[in-house]
């Protein structure tokens, strides 16, 4: 299977593929069920979307597993992705036998409790399908929103300007620890500090050589990027290992 399509990563295409068709075709079922005269018209393409999307949320998890050893991949989304593809998988087999059963009029007991088999699982598709697009959406956009929509802090007072050098840099408090002032005086490409869970790591020199490209690193600079740096690389060893041997000093 292709990792990249037109030189860019094939998983995000097939994520937004699923997270537009998948929920779709859930709605459709639960229409379908309540309302019987539409079942012969459009069973047919309420089924066999869900079976595509089946698919399509199979090779989102094995294309996402491929683009992690890339870029990482935040523990939160990878679990909830892993957890869409049997429930979209077992939906699409519900709503076969269920169109089948509907194609027939079959009534009792079994038609009953198809149908509400189908609404359940499709609520519950539509649910997971909401949670897997959100932690995405969150791994990939928080720590850059945060990083956008934060205040830029006063500048430091006269007094502190006329004390010596080294204080006036602003990079140490008298204990040693570095403030988030401090941090926010290193937010450019060419002087990138951010703090990581209590730590304050100089990160200019990894922005040219992180796999996933410059802009996850850029919106940490000169922020508190625990957020964003835990929502992409909580319980991996390597990043951790990788950011600690940028360490400032602790943050005060």
């Amino acid at each position: 299977m292709p990792d990249t399509i037109g030189g860019l990563p094939l998983h995000p295409l097939v994520v937004h593929a699923v997270a537009v068709l998948l929920p779709l075709c859930a709605v459709g079922l639960i229409i379908l069920v309540l309302v019987p005269k539409w079942r012969r018209t459009y069973g047919w393409l309420v089924v066999g979307g869900l079976g595509v999307s089946a698919v399509c949320a199979w090779v989102a998890k094995e294309t996402g597993q491929n683009l992690a050893t890339v870029v990482g991949v935040p523990s939160e989304h990878a679990e909830w992705g892993d957890r869409l593809v049997p429930i979209s998988a077992l939906l699409f087999v519900v709503a076969a036998i269920w169109f089948w059963f509907a194609r027939k009029e079959t009534k009792g007991a079994a038609a009953t409790l198809l149908n509400i088999a189908g609404i359940a699982l499709a609520l519950l598709t539509i649910g997971v399908t909401i949670l897997v697009g959100h932690s995405g959406a969150e791994a990939a956009w928080k720590a850059k929103y945060a990083a956008a929509t934060q205040p830029i802090p006063a500048a430091t007072t006269a007094a502190s300007s006329s004390a010596s050098p080294a204080a006036s840099a602003g990079t140490t408090t008298s204990s040693g620890a570095i403030t988030m002032a401090d941090v926010a005086k290193h937010s450019t490409a060419k002087d990138c500090w951010s703090a990581v869970s209590g730590n304050v790591y100089d990160l200019t020199k990894w922005i040219s050589q992180h796999p996933g490209g410059s802009g996850p690193i850029l919106g940490m600079c000169g922020t508190d990027g625990t957020a964003g740096f835990e929502g992409q690389h909580a319980g991996q060893g390597r990043p951790a290992q990788e950011l600690a041997s940028f360490l400032v000093g602790p943050l005060g």
